[in-house]
């Protein structure tokens, strides 16, 4: 049995799409692409390369951030860069409705119909396999994820920026739950990394006072 973890880039009001440029998400035509990029310094990069090498066993994304990573990871061949090396080899499944054939070294294709076909999918693989899957970026993917309640833990890297516009890790009608903080470390240009695990439902209390005589 895995452990399914999201590992999400988000500004402070929760945006998570196109961090690294404009053109990462053609599709949407996203003004304020690449609000991460200013923030990326060597303890990002040292948070990076924990989340890769040390922490996911498994690479689970949709097919625009799949064809994101696989247009620029292969190309990457240095044997010293960690990151590189992990993607390349790791096992990578991908939801896509699109797609039928992937190119990228051991890439693994789901059925992707409807939600209902994701969720039986990617449950199927919490099953199967052993360790870490990760998904990062995948909006549309992480949003069914959290519907059929398949999201085990997120780890979130928190840019101080504010957008105001543009998808959202949670959405609007998100069921409540509750998590765990587990780690907290912040990098020399103020990204909080976050790390939280399921903790079942919210508890629900109030600061109202008692009424005094």
């Amino acid at each position: 049995m895995s452990k399914l973890i999201v590992t999400a880039f988000v500004t402070l009001d929760g945006v998570m799409q196109a961090p690294g440029g404009k053109g990462e998400d053609v599709d949407e035509g996203f003004e304020h692409g690449g609000w991460q990029v200013p923030y990326v310094d060597d303890d990002f990069m040292g948070l990076m390369t924990e989340v890769f090498e040390r922490t996911a066993d498994h690479l689970l994304l949709g097919r625009k951030t799949y064809d994101i990573f696989a247009a620029h990871w292969p190309r990457v061949t240095d044997e010293n860069n960690p990151i590189a090396v992990k993607l390349n080899a790791m096992p990578k499944y991908v939801a896509s409705r699109t797609r039928n054939s992937l190119e990228w070294n051991n890439s693994h294709l789901l059925k992707r119909d409807g939600d209902g076909d994701v969720a039986d999918s990617v449950a199927q693989l919490k099953a199967q396999l052993d360790g870490v899957i990760m998904t990062q970026g995948s909006s549309d993917l992480i949003h069914t994820l959290q519907r059929h309640d398949l999201v085990d833990e997120y780890r979130l890297l928190v840019n101080p920026v504010i957008i105001g516009t543009g998808k959202r890790l949670f959405t609007e009608g998100a069921a409540p739950a509750a998590w765990t903080l587990t780690e907290s470390r912040t990098t020399g240009v103020g990204v909080q990394y976050c790390a939280y695990e399921k903790a079942g439902k919210p508890a629900y209390g109030s600061f109202m006072l008692d009424e005094q005589d």
